[in-house]
């Protein structure tokens, strides 16, 4: 027997290192990405960045994967977005040479980590900065270490996550920066993502217009030296919004920052993604000429466990194996003896820690050993539950494992 690792990750002895899932060589649960829709995914929103002339930095926290990292390095993505100065680590590990913190660095021990990331790995990082307290702590620490470090200024809204609130804050903010040596100010970094309401894509296009004029603003008056700034943005549901606002200033370095693409989900990002195909489609978008969409790659595979009553079934799969924060798992298709079964009418209807429960429809014909394949909503928190995730082909053989590193 050949155990690969830890959780999830064993397989019956294969000279050849394919493993069926249909044919039971897997241990399950387990987490599955199909390598078909990865590569589709990669590839479109590629595609879709190119076309707007815009940057791609992939948000990294979404899969935490090194191999993924490098696959969207290698298909042309100009740097990672991390989190953390741990994620920062994983990232340069991959082989990023460009590093944007879409947060703020913050602590001794945090900024120790990054200093020495600059100096023995040389990436290009920069990081979020949103207060004058935490602009003079960077400068203190890293005019120490005589390094200079790259900032951006983050400016939020009233509600939201991290950033200023005022155009007010981020004008005197760039005039702190400009008078600390070891900072240099590149730009400002939005997050569009929490702006909601009926009248969110007019909010968000004018939050992106005085982000964009503020940067240009600075470049004028000096307190930015770069030739491009950076202007920075967009998650995984408003991402066509902001690369076509981006678009139309070439004067400016626009990258855009969604992470969970790669991944795609059945729920929330569905539901976002179907949203951006039908302002393309009213709109004449470059989404619907692309071609194709993007599609869920992942997957958790897990036995049925239990028939306790009539129409109701247990599943070796709770929260410790699969996301339930934004929806409950969703049965894709079922195998029973390496052949197909129907799962017709099965639906999740709540999770413990190790256990999902699902309803059965009358005439549905379930057993206690059947394969069933659930999609999620929210990939974030599947991959953070998994060391070690199996990569499918068509057939649902195992072709290879990747490394997560949460």
């Amino acid at each position: 027997m050949n155990n690969i690792g830890t959780k999830g990750v064993w397989a019956q002895e294969n000279p050849q290192g394919i493993y069926s899932l249909i044919n039971e060589e897997i241990s399950l649960p387990t987490a599955v990405i199909k390598q078909s829709a990865l590569s589709n995914n990669l590839n479109w929103m590629q595609k879709f960045a190119d076309h707007h002339q815009v940057k791609l930095s992939p948000h990294g926290k979404t899969t935490m994967t090194a191999d993924f990292f490098t696959e969207q390095l290698n298909a042309g993505a100009w740097g990672i977005t991390i989190a953390t100065p741990a994620q920062a680590q994983i990232a340069a590990k991959a082989g990023a040479k460009n590093i944007i913190m879409a947060n703020q660095l913050v602590g001794k021990a945090n900024m120790a980590i990054i200093a020495n990331l600059i100096e023995e790995q040389h990436v290009n990082y920069l990081c979020c900065v949103d207060s004058v307290a935490n602009a003079h702590q960077l400068n203190t620490f890293f005019e120490a270490r005589n390094i200079k470090l790259n900032v951006l200024i983050e400016m939020g809204v009233t509600g939201g996550r991290c950033g200023c609130r005022t155009q007010e804050e981020v004008e005197t903010l760039a005039q702190v920066i400009a008078n600390t040596p070891a900072l240099t100010l590149q730009g400002i970094e939005v997050y569009e993502g929490v702006i909601h309401g009926d009248n969110a894509e007019q909010q968000i296009r004018e939050f992106l217009t005085v982000a964009i004029d503020l940067v240009k603003t600075f470049k004028q008056q000096e307190l930015i030296q770069q030739v491009s700034p950076i202007i920075t943005g967009a998650g995984s549901a408003w991402y066509d919004i902001v690369a076509e606002t981006f678009s139309a200033h070439h004067d400016l370095t626009p990258i855009l920052r969604p992470g969970c693409y790669l991944i795609h989900d059945t729920g929330i990002y569905q539901d976002a993604q179907n949203a951006v195909m039908n302002r393309a489609q009213h709109n004449s978008g470059f989404a619907c000429e692309l071609g194709g969409d993007l599609s869920s790659a992942l997957e958790v595979w897990a036995y049925v466990i239990s028939r306790p009553e009539a129409g109701t079934a247990i599943v070796g799969m709770g929260k410790r194996d699969v996301a339930f924060d934004a929806g409950l798992p969703i049965a894709e298709h079922g195998y029973r003896d390496g052949k197909t079964i129907s799962i017709e009418g099965l639906t999740s209807i709540a999770v413990m820690d190790q256990h999902t429960f699902v309803t059965v429809e009358e005439g549905c014909d379930l057993q206690v050993g059947d394969m069933i394949a659930f999609s999620t909503s929210h990939p974030c928190l599947t991959f953070d539950k998994w060391r070690y995730i199996a990569v499918c082909d068509d057939e649902f053989q195992v072709t290879r494992w990747v490394e997560t590193s949460f």
